[in-house]
């Protein structure tokens, strides 16, 4: 498997790929049949690998969580690009929550 940088930086670039695939034909391309479908498909298909990735890790399979968790990923980035959200908008919010207790955390959004 040819590949770049095996770190966070992937999806990165795969966010990349998933927004050039926006505009191409649904015919050929899963990515542009994704967003042709509307964010309703996109949702269903972030919560069916959320789903997917819950139950091979509730049965302890490594390899199924690995596989379901890259599904999930893939289906999120299409998600957030659909929402014109781009990784360095959660990449900054993750940064911001750095040092925080999540039990903080999330107390200061029920509160806002």
């Amino acid at each position: 498997m040819k590949s770049g940088s095996l770190d966070g930086s992937v999806l990165d670039r795969l966010y990349d790929v998933i927004q050039s695939r926006s505009g191409e034909d649904p015919e050929t391309s899963h990515t542009a049949k994704l967003f042709d479908r509307g964010m309703d498909k996109i949702a269903q298909k972030v919560g069916e690998e959320a789903v997917e990735t819950v139950i091979e890790a509730t049965r302890e399979r490594r390899d199924g969580v690995i596989d379901e968790s890259a599904d999930l990923l893939y289906h999120l980035l299409v998600l957030w690009a659909a929402s014109d959200i781009k990784p360095k908008h959660v990449w900054a919010a993750l940064e911001g929550r750095k040092g925080i207790s999540g039990i903080v955390e999330k107390a200061s959004r029920a509160s806002g």
